[in-house]
């Protein structure tokens, strides 16, 4: 049995946790700096990862390749089945155009561009990041807020502010399930402690959002729609996250501030007038009949009733999943102290809930709204053929940097950066948060930022004798505070409203200082939670 060796460099913690880091190093000088695709510098952090296992910590070859392949799997189902059948989902709607019909009805509601921000940037992105995620909300939101005459600069800029709260839950909550597959924590008390500091959050963002397009002068023209909206996304997320799981946090706190909203407009408008800089016309109205804006949504509440029906039914469900100890890798390395209490053999079971996988009640989701739509059979597997086009690189980004993850856990990599972490000593809370800013600053993705950081957050915590479940939620909740700064999303928001090549670093620097803020707020209400009030903490 191979065992783990924390300190492979001269026995020396700071030296070997340098030489452990070389992979991140490799992925953010990539990404960063030369500003390659995500899959490329995925790849050329992984290429790192493999040789700091081989020649600094003596990980056997085989074991290294499976462990690699391993993390894969993990990260093309159930991750990465979640998101083609979301995007699937998506792209029937697109097809159909009912999704132009979903855009009208929500610009029919209001002419206030403030009102407008809150409506589709906010709380229909919201919806879009729980049933999709990874990028389709900025892209959708930003398309329609210049479709209804938003500067490409603002739409995209408010866009990807806005889409901040829901970050953590997104994709049928497919991060806070990466955390538990990464961490070996209850998924339960994860999504509670996601929810518990990110609601906080949630309840300002809306107004911090209208503060930054308008000053304090265009908040409190429509301060009321902000507290609305602030009020029942968070008051919704908090529920959801801490008594009914992750797959429906973000779907049903969007649904809940969109129709707070909604019913606010039929009694109150704002009584003042706001513009933004580079406004163009609104676009004429069109009447919508409410059974056709109905027809319109159906996909999407299709896809509500399914994942809730697959959340009352997955004990049933999961009878039929197939679990096997992954060969070459189960149990054949042992993790030692001081990272764990004592030597312990680590497990590598995958598990294939083929059936009670997110992903599968939004397959299904996908064949119903098809055929709700009407779509034609040779027409469904034409947007089935072009989505898995789409999602080709994607999925492959996904699978190499769950590899990634993987590796540097079972070469051991992952516990020496833990236990250099440990150093921070009382301040890691804080840190903790910034470390997951900083992984979906990487990476792009607070899924990815679980899987690379998830362990190392637990490993360190257990090493102080802190929370795991607290600092590995802070990872997950501090993550996205970087998904606006992240270099994949300031791309999708400025391809989504043509932006011009020279905005893209105008678009990062607007919102790097908002990021740098809202994660050392994070980092705050970690700190809360570990030392003020840690019997509120999960």
């Amino acid at each position: 049995m191979w065992q783990h060796n924390y300190t492979p460099i001269a026995n020396s913690l700071p030296l070997s946790a340098l030489v452990a880091a070389l992979p991140i190093f490799v992925l953010l000088f990539m990404l960063g700096v030369m500003r390659k695709a995500a899959w490329i510098s995925a790849s050329a952090g992984l290429i790192a990862a493999m040789l700091v296992a081989l020649f600094a910590y003596g990980m056997p070859p085989t074991t290294m390749v499976s462990a690699f392949l391993y993390g894969a799997a993990q990260g093309l189902f159930p991750i990465g089945w979640v998101v083609f059948s979301a995007i699937l989902l998506y792209n029937i709607t697109v097809t159909t155009g009912k999704f132009e019909i979903v855009k009208n009805s929500i610009g029919n509601l209001t002419s206030d561009r403030r009102l407008q921000a809150l409506l589709i940037a906010f709380a229909f992105g919201a919806f879009i990041e729980g049933a999709a995620g990874f990028g389709t909300p900025v892209a959708v939101a930003a398309a329609m807020l210049t479709g209804l005459g938003f500067s490409p600069f603002y739409a995209g800029g408010i866009c990807l502010l806005a889409n901040t709260a829901p970050v953590a839950f997104g994709s049928i909550g497919i991060p806070i399930i990466t955390l538990q597959r990464v961490t070996g924590l209850s998924l339960a008390r994860l999504s509670a402690g996601v929810g518990r500091i990110c609601a906080p959050v949630s309840l300002i963002v809306p107004a911090y959002l209208i503060l930054v397009m308008g000053g304090w002068k265009g908040l409190m023209g429509v301060m009321p729609a902000a507290a609305v909206c602030g009020i029942l996304f968070a008051g919704t997320q908090f529920l959801v996250s801490n008594f009914m799981g992750p797959e429906l946090t973000d779907i049903l706190a969007s649904l809940a501030a969109l129709g707070g909203l909604v019913l606010l407009l039929k009694v109150w408008k704002p009584k003042d007038k706001f513009q933004l800089d580079g406004d163009s016309p609104m676009p004429a109205r069109k009447h919508i009949p409410v059974g056709e804006a109905l027809y319109a949504w159906s996909p999407f509440i299709i896809l509500v009733i399914c994942v809730l029906t697959w959340g009352l039914m997955k004990a049933k469900l999961n009878t039929q999943s197939i679990v096997f100890e992954w060969p070459g890798l189960h149990n054949i390395i042992q993790k030692m102290p001081p990272v764990t209490a004592k030597s312990i053999p680590y497990d590598a079971r995958y598990t294939f809930d083929w059936l009670s996988a997110a992903g599968t009640a939004c397959l299904v989701a996908s064949i119903l709204s098809a055929i709700m739509l009407r779509v034609s059979v040779g027409k469904f597997f034409q947007v089935l053929a072009s989505t898995a086009r789409q999602l080709m690189f994607a999925e492959l980004t996904i699978a190499i940097v769950l590899g990634l993850a993987f590796l540097m856990n079972y070469s051991g990599s992952t516990g020496t950066l833990g236990l250099g972490f440990a150093a921070t000593g009382a301040m890691f809370p804080f840190f903790s948060a910034l470390l997951g800013w900083l992984g979906v600053f990487l990476t792009g993705s607070d899924t990815s930022a679980n899987a690379l950081f998830g362990n190392l957050q637990v490993v360190t915590a257990q090493h102080l004798g802190m929370n795991p479940t607290l600092m590995a939620a802070a990872n997950s909740s501090g993550g996205v505070m970087g998904k606006m700064i992240s270099l994949q999303s300031v791309a999708v928001a400025s391809a989504a409203t043509s932006m011009a090549p020279g905005e893209e670093g105008r678009l990062f620097r607007f919102t790097l200082r908002h990021s740098i803020l809202l994660a050392c707020v994070i980092g705050a209400i970690a700190m809360f939670y570990a030392y003020v009030a840690p019997s509120l903490a999960p």
